[in-house]
């Protein structure tokens, strides 16, 4: 018998209205940031929105996940404590996204609890201690290839979460102390300054300038669309979309490219399911390109790739349009198969290859008019970072997410009586008592065209029956009025019958896989540290932010400045660089010494800025 796995959708939400475009679109979840102590300190929301998002997100069975995912002091705890009450019983939703063990020893609701990236999950061992903990769904590293996703999910039954689309952290998250080294904004704490999006200078230990002014630490973005199906062959349960600071168009786009990227698959396979109700009708053609990008990546997914930086720019590039034929005092022309418009960005690199962009006045046929001329040479490659027929489009209602639903009606002998079931195999009965006259011609179509119109509800009507044993008038009226009853009262069932998942919390003391805990394990309450030592390690150093560490590693990646530039000493064809090691990242005050250790394949950076020592 096949084995059936339901899939999820899982998306991002800055706000209410995100978040409801993002069910609309296509999500079967939704995960949204805490009125704090989410790592995304500008992206907090206040329970009644979250609690609103809930109630439209079950009405389509799918869920909403809160982010509480950052490390708390023991004051702030003991606030997020009674928040947690809040959101599970005065909001209703269905999950709590988090990093700080010390939420796991506090009086909490029944609610489930997720393992955050920022724990750092990126091995089998963790993964399983996370299990036997009692989290029900485990985040794992966007760094991560297939074979390791699939040797994890061999190894535990709990749903493995990862992310598919967009920004990348260039360190492990929950192990960058970068920013709080430099500027005191924790990144564990929802406060990044992302130090790593800079331009930094590169040199040798004798101070000689190998690259100037480049974005060495800046990631292209992440882009799983063409590996979905390869994803599930390895056990993954739930594919996320980063974007809590993104806009709503951008989520409006990226879901609903990912939902029909799904659904093709789930076509194929039957073995998989979409994890919520309904399905979406969009008013515009999804495309990737088209929102907020630097590029694509599939980053470390099939093995270590070169082309991962955005070593030029971290801004936005957006889609490649053509490139320049003819430019003269006024206009410009393009090489292009796409449609330019009034309104659009068009960007390209210049000379020195930095990123410059240029607004389009007006288009006449093949000239294009900017609002200002750019120093730009023929053969230039164009690109389109902001599409601004594309952006009316989803500036508008662009989706609509309905449930197809069934209605039978029959012959009372004092009236109709009314069925209405949905997919899901809820219903909702209604009779009417309602004279009986027999019509001067065939009613079937009046009543299934009434019966059929459902209009702003969540519902369509995929089929009607119609059972009698005459043809009896019955005005569009009156049909209209029954129909809106019955889907109300349907409506109302849908919400009786959704129910959050009950998790009996229970204290657990299996050992930790790592038995010293440094400040690596960002220890930041004295409830953190009773969880590893009931879980058998012992607490050396307490987190960076509660006690910083002099010369210590800030930052340790997959990325490999070396190995991109082309000086890997394990790879084939690698060129000997002549510069004397270590190497330097220097921006203004800022001087960040590299260490490459070649066994792992790891780039570490630590903190020599003079004005830290």
């Amino acid at each position: 018998m096949l084995k059936v796995r339901r899939i999820e959708l899982l998306a991002p939400a800055k706000n209410l209205e995100c978040g409801i475009e993002a069910i609309n679109h296509g999500a079967d979840a939704v995960y949204i940031g805490a009125p704090k102590f989410s790592a995304r300190a500008a992206a907090g929301n206040t329970l009644d929105d979250i609690k609103a998002l809930a109630e439209y997100a079950h009405l389509y069975n799918a869920k909403v996940y809160v982010a509480l995912n950052t490390i708390l002091s023991d004051k702030e705890l003991k606030d997020a404590g009674k928040l947690i009450w809040q959101l599970y019983g005065e909001a209703k939703i269905d999950a709590l996204i988090i990093q700080d063990m010390g939420i796991t020893m506090l009086d909490l609701p029944p609610i489930a609890l997720h393992a955050s990236t920022q724990m750092d999950n990126r091995g089998v061992e963790k993964v399983k201690f996370l299990e036997r903990a009692g989290f029900r769904q485990i985040v794992l590293p966007r760094e991560l290839t297939i074979d390791e996703i699939g040797e994890i999910a061999s190894q535990v039954n709990t749903p493995l979460e990862v992310f598919v689309h967009g920004a990348l952290c260039v360190c492990y998250s929950g192990q960058c102390y970068l920013s709080e080294a430099l500027s005191g904004r924790s990144a564990n704490k929802g406060a990044c300054a992302q130090y790593c999006r800079l331009p930094y200078t590169l040199v040798d230990a004798e101070g000689e300038e190998i690259i100037a002014k480049k974005h060495f630490l800046s990631m292209k973005d992440f882009n799983l669309s063409e590996n979905l199906e390869e994803l599930l062959e390895a056990g993954v349960t739930s594919l996320k979309i980063e974007g809590r600071l993104k806009d709503v168009s951008y989520v409006k786009n990226v879901v609903a490219y990912y939902r029909r990227r799904l659904d093709e698959i789930f076509k194929k396979h039957p073995q998989y399911q979409k994890a919520s109700s309904g399905s979406s009708i969009y008013t515009f053609e999804p495309d990737l390109e088209k929102s907020f990008n630097r590029g694509f990546t599939k980053y470390f997914l099939n093995g270590r790739d070169k082309d991962i930086w955005s070593l030029d720019s971290p801004k936005s590039v957006g889609e490649p349009i053509g490139k320049i034929t003819d430019i003269t005092t006024k206009f410009i022309k393009i090489n292009t198969t796409h449609k330019i418009n009034n309104g659009d960005g068009l960007c390209f690199f210049n000379n020195k290859k930095e990123l410059e962009g240029v607004h389009v006045n007006r288009v006449e046929g093949e000239l294009i008019y900017p609002s200002v001329l750019p120093n730009i040479k023929k053969g230039t490659s164009v690109y389109r970072n902001h599409n601004h027929e594309f952006e009316k489009l989803l500036s508008k209602k662009s989706a609509e997410r309905k449930i197809e639903v069934t209605i039978d009606i029959n012959e009372l002998p004092f009236g109709y009586s009314l069925q209405i079931t949905d997919e899901d195999d809820n219903y909702a009965v209604l009779n009417f008592e309602y004279e009986k006259q027999i019509a001067q011609k065939d009613q079937t179509d009046n009543i299934y065209n009434n019966l059929s119109k459902t209009g702003t509800t969540i519902f369509k009507v995929a089929q009607v029956n119609i059972n009698r044993s005459y043809s009896w008038f019955i005005p569009a009226s009156v049909l209209s009025e029954w129909r809106r009853l019955l889907t109300d009262k349907l409506v109302s069932v849908r919400n009786i019958r959704y129910r959050q998942d009950i998790v009996l919390h229970k204290q657990t003391s299996h050992a930790f896989p790592v038995k010293n805990i440094t400040y690596l394990g960002n220890v930041m309450n004295d409830r953190s540290r009773k969880f590893y030592v009931q879980h058998q390690s012992h607490i050396s150093q307490l987190a960076f932010e509660r006690q910083p560490q002099k010369d210590v590693l800030l930052m340790f990646t997959r990325h490999c400045i070396k190995q991109s530039l082309g000086w890997c000493p394990k790879e084939k064809g690698s060129k000997h660089h002549p510069y004397k090691e270590p190497f330097f990242l220097i921006y203004n005050n800022t001087r960040l010494q590299l260490a490459f250790d070649c066994k792992i394949c790891e780039m570490k950076i630590y903190n020599t800025s003079l004005s830290d020592k």
